[in-house]
Order: C-alpha cells, then structure tokens, then sequence
C-alpha cells in the first residue's frame, strides 16, 4: 500500500507543476510566429474616416467645437498639389503638407520596402491590399489622401530623399493599377530620414515606412 501511495503522490505532484507550468507560459497569438504587423481593412477605414462634426449646442460652459472640415488654406494647398509628380514638390511645400496633417486622421503604415529598394516587402503585400479595399470604401471615398514616404537613417539626405519619394509612388501605383483610385486623389510625398518613427533606431526596419493622411472630403469641401 505504501508503494501505491507513493506512486500516487508521484503522479499527482507531476500533474501539479504541469498545471503550474501551463499559467505560467505566455499564450500563443496569431501572428506571434511571423511578427506579422499588417492591418485590417476595418482598421486603416477607422482611422482615417474624418471625425463626425458634433452638433451645436447652447450653453454660457459649452468652449469652442473644433470643425473638422478644411478651411480655406488648408484646400487651397491641398488642391495645388493634387495632381502634382512627387518630386515636383518643394521642401516647403512637403512641410506645409506635414503641417496640416498632423491634425487630420493618420495611420501610420508599417509598410515596408526591401532594403535600399522601392519594392513593397512580401511581407507587407497584405496591408497594402487592405489599404486599397479600404480607400475605395463608401466611407473613405471621394477624399484626398497624402501617401508619405519614409526611409532609415543610412545613407545621405539626398539619396534617402529620392529613395523615400519612389517609395511613395510606389503604393500609389500599386493603389492606382489595382483598386482604380484615381491618381489625383493620392498626393504622393517623400520626407527621406527627416521623420524617423524611431529616432533611437536610427537604421531599423520600422522607420522605412509609408504614412497614410486623409486630408480633404472633396464632398464637403465643394459646399
């Protein structure tokens, strides 16, 4: 009876630290395997659709409501460009574009490009896909959008400027040929290494990049 004791005891203790074992193990996701970082569809369609414009209400605490809809420089820039080749644009004109982003809805794409190259990674092929199902949705088309190119750190201005502005025309072309956008609904920017997501990893993957901005509803901006 004392060895079937033991052997009991025995088995139940390696049930125990098993059990123990199984809490303490970090649970699997999808696309833990791969560091996968593509987007869906809903995702980018969330992020950029331009924020509902609040109705007025009275009241002597109510401050100010921010409208959303452009004003007149902001379409006025936004119509000069559109239209226009990417490396047709200034330095200050990028940065006018830069401006007036910042407070329209962004997302920012890890769409990556193979190194020292225009081409879209094979890895990021999908969220290019799901950023062209989600421009020619009912609620995102009919706007203008700003596509901006991102490079790292290595090399000089010069060539990461020329590097990051095929990049750039290197979604709108895939956007254009595949999903029908039209091209002038997509201005196309480059900003070579002057806007790295990560300036502490100065040559890391991540600052090769691809910003997407919604800038202009053409539809509210007609009226």
């Amino acid at each position: 009876m004392n060895l079937v004791a033991k052997g009991f005891t025995a088995i139940l203790s390696i049930i125990t630290v098993g059990a123990a074992l199984s809490l303490t193990t970090p649970p699997a996701f999808a696309g833990d395997a791969g560091n996968s970082k593509n987007v869906t569809e809903d995702e980018i369609v969330r992020a950029l659709a331009p924020t509902p414009k609040k109705p007025l209400t009275r009241g002597l605490s109510i401050a100010p409501q921010a409208d959303p809809t452009p004003n007149a420089a902001e379409t006025k820039l936004i119509q000069s460009v559109r239209g226009r080749s990417t490396r047709s644009l200034s330095s200050t004109e990028r940065e006018e574009i830069a401006s007036v982003a910042k407070d329209k809805p962004n997302i920012d794409l890890e769409i990556t490009f193979d190194y020292n190259s225009a081409n879209i990674s094979a890895k990021s092929l999908a969220s290019v896909q799901a950023l062209g199902r989600a421009l020619t949705s009912p609620d995102l088309k009919g706007s203008t959008f700003v596509v901006a190119g991102h490079t790292d750190a290595a090399g000089s201005e010069a060539y990461n400027q020329d590097l990051s502005e095929r990049r750039a025309d290197s979604i709108k072309r895939y956007l254009v040929d595949k999903y029908g956008i039209s091209a002038t609904d997509l201005v196309t920017v480059g900003y070579g290494k002057s806007k790295l997501k990560d300036p502490s990893q100065p040559v890391a993957e991540v600052n090769r990049r691809v910003q997407v901005v919604n800038m202009e509803n053409k539809t509210t901006a007609s009226k």
